[in-house]
C-alpha cells in the first residue's frame, strides 16, 4: 500500500514528517524547562508580559509532553516488536538501510512506516 491508499496526501504526509522531526527538539527542550527558574526582584518592573510564568512554562511542558506521547503511543500501535527501529526512522529520518538489527525485512519495515503515518494522520 502506498500513503495514498490510506488517503495521505504529499501536503498531510509533510506535516505529519517535520512534526515527528521535532521529536528530539521537544524532547530537549521539555528538558531544559524542568527545574527552578527564578527571576530577580529588585521592585522595578519588567517587561510587559502579563501573567504567570510559572504557568506558562507548566503549559508548554504540558504541549511538548503530549507531542512526545502522541509520537511514542503511535510508534507502539503501529508495530510494538519493532519500535525503537520505527521511532528512530520516522524522528530523526534514518532509512531502513543504516538501522541495525531490525527484525523485520525492508518491505514490512515500510508497511509498518506507513501504517504509523495513517494512525498519526488519524489522530492529529
Amino acid at each position: 500500500m502506498k500513503l495514498s491508499d490510506y488517503h495521505i496526501t504529499t501536503d498531510k504526509f509533510n506535516e505529519l514528517k517535520y512534526f515527528c522531526k521535532q521529536y528530539d527538539d521537544k524532547k530537549r527542550e521539555l528538558q531544559k524547562n524542568y527545574g527552578i527558574s527564578s527571576t530577580e526582584n529588585d521592585g522595578l518592573p519588567k517587561g510587559n508580559t502579563p501573567g504567570n510564568p510559572t504557568e506558562r512554562t507548566a503549559i508548554k511542558n504540558m504541549i511538548l509532553k503530549k507531542d512526545i506521547d502522541l509520537i511514542e503511543q503511535t510508534v507502539l500501535e503501529a508495530d510494538a516488536s519493532i519500535y525503537k527501529w520505527l521511532l528512530k526512522n520516522v524522528t530523526q529520518g534514518i532509512s531502513y538501510e543504516y538501522l541495525n538489527g531490525v527484525p523485520k525485512n525492508r518491505t514490512d519495515f515500510y508497511s509498518s512506516r506507513r501504517y504509523f503515518f495513517y494512525l498519526l494522520s488519524q489522530k492529529k
